[in-house]
């Protein structure tokens, strides 16, 4: 005799959880198609689905945390389901530990889990069992891909191959290189000039977001952000790769830097320049101390004792003085013997030459960073007249409009205001891009008018064409570095001579 199954029997309520890796889905297996594939089964058993939890992109390392992974371990615990049905175990979870977790949740509350491929039942000893060999092989498996992974990883960067990885800001891949980014390139070889100009990091990001600079997501600068471009060794040209591990969600470690890679690409800024902001960095970093103010000596930042130890100017004394060894010198004689020297350096004529070497390099740099940002004002506007025309064709409301237009009206207004300024630059450039006999001529003049130079204005020149004087028993050595740029001479020239 035929008998009905008691409605009890087809009351068993399931959900279906669908998690599909990137091969299923090279392989055409989409969510959607494992969808369709456990709603058949559990027709098949008769069974009504109440749930559906979608972990579709989501990582098998660890689901626990994940919010529809909280919402399944509720409902069974409710009792809304009594079995959850899913392809595989490695869809599931790959860590054994979490896997074994989840069935011990659907044992307290009587329920099952369901895989369809490994057909298994965790109600029963002999299925527990197999369940445990199983989720032990499914993270084997994932760290035996992290392995390869990483072997890859590390074979790749020894031979300086590139990982493809994200480019570091300023850069970008091209053809597996790496090349300067039209507009980034600017505004990082910005940040070097700034913090050379003001030592604080704050500051630099204050600069970068008044001018209307946003980092490469489109955020405003912070302190952490400034760092990172500044001691990155990509803008000198030499970038590093596979240099980091993490551990847990936020920290990382250095790897041994036998395993790091590296790749030549396009200087942004001078190495010379690279290591000036790195060494008051590194400073800055020893003292744990806020940078204190510019010196108000000529040579303040400049004068070094033989010991090593710098040379201060105490309150109302006429010397430098080194406090560790008390080698003095007067400051006078000082600025006397820098002067001599100073002759001596605009008289070559090959200094000249280098001069406007870099005077050219400097316009060039500026016309860069007013293309860019003239690119990005335009850019600014563009998405502005989109917004607009969202809104007037009713695809926004008036709140979203808002919150779209104002952020991008406020930041065309800073873009804008910098402009200005920016081509003014330019403009200045080009106009005292000065022949080489009247940058010779300017040099004369300013050397004849040292000693009548207010002190900010000698420290400031001393500053650009010196990179260190040593004071030792009778004997001075200044290494200087290059000439300052004819903005800086025309500056002094035009101060000199007063207006008209």
């Amino acid at each position: 005799m035929k008998t009905n199954p008691t409605p009890l029997a087809q009351a068993k309520l399931v959900g279906i959880w669908i998690r599909v890796s990137t091969e299923d889905q090279a392989r055409g297996e989409s969510p959607a198609h494992h969808l369709e594939r456990a709603r058949a089964y559990a027709a098949a058993k008769g069974w009504t689905v109440k749930e559906v939890y979608d972990l579709a992109g989501v990582s098998g390392k660890t689901v626990k945390e994940h919010a529809e992974a909280k919402r399944m371990l509720a409902d069974i615990k409710r009792g809304h389901i009594t079995g959850l049905i899913f392809s595989k175990l490695a869809r599931l979870a790959r860590n054994t530990k979490e896997l074994l977790e989840f069935a011990d949740r659907f044992n307290e509350s009587h329920a099952d889990m369901i895989s369809l491929q490994e057909t298994i039942d965790t109600s029963t000893p002999a299925g527990r069992l197999f369940f445990t060999m199983i989720a032990a092989m499914a993270q084997w498996e994932r760290e035996e891909i992290a392995d390869r992974v990483k072997a890859s990883v590390n074979v790749r960067a020894k031979l300086g191959k590139s990982i493809n990885g994200r480019a570091p800001y300023g850069y970008e891949w091209k053809d597996r290189k790496l090349v300067p980014h039209p507009e980034e390139a600017p505004i990082r070889r910005k940040a070097f000039e700034l913090f050379l100009q003001h030592r604080r990091k704050g500051t630099v990001a204050k600069h970068l977001n008044a001018a209307g600079y946003r980092t490469r997501e489109g955020g405003a600068w912070r302190d952490m952000q400034v760092t990172r471009v500044l001691v990155d060794t990509s803008a000198k040209g030499t970038y590093y790769f596979n240099r980091t591990t993490k551990h847990g969600h936020w920290k990382s470690f250095e790897k041994p830097e036998s395993e790091w890679g590296q790749v030549e690409c396009e200087p942004i800024v001078p190495v010379t320049l690279w290591n000036q902001v790195n060494q008051i960095i590194e400073e800055q970093l020893k003292s744990w101390k806020r940078p204190g103010k510019l010196p108000t000596q000529v040579f303040g930042n400049l004068a070094h004792c033989h010991c090593g130890h710098k040379m201060y100017v105490r309150n109302n004394s006429p010397k430098y003085v080194c406090r560790k060894c008390q080698n003095k010198i007067p400051i006078v004689d000082l600025e006397g013997i820098f002067h001599d020297e100073l002759q001596a350096f605009f008289a070559t004529p090959e200094r000249i030459v280098a001069h406007l070497q870099a005077a050219n390099q400097n316009l060039a740099e500026k016309e860069s960073l007013l293309a860019a940002h003239q690119r990005e004002t335009q850019k600014v506007r563009d998405d502005m007249t989109r917004t607009h025309r969202l809104y007037l064709d009713g695809e926004l409301t008036a709140q979203g409009f808002g919150q779209f237009y104002k952020p991008a009206e406020e930041r065309l207004n800073q873009l804008t205001a910098e402009l200005p300024k920016l081509q003014g630059e330019v403009d200045y450039l080009k106009v005292n891009n000065l022949s080489s006999d009247a940058v010779l001529s300017e040099a004369r003049t300013l050397y004849s008018r040292w000693p009548s130079l207010p002190t900010d204005e000698k420290r400031k020149i001393a500053e650009s064409i010196v990179e260190k004087l040593v004071i030792g028993e009778g004997e001075i050595d200044i290494t200087l570095s290059y000439l300052p740029t004819s903005e800086e001479l025309c500056k002094s020239q035009q101060q000199l001579r007063g207006p008209g």
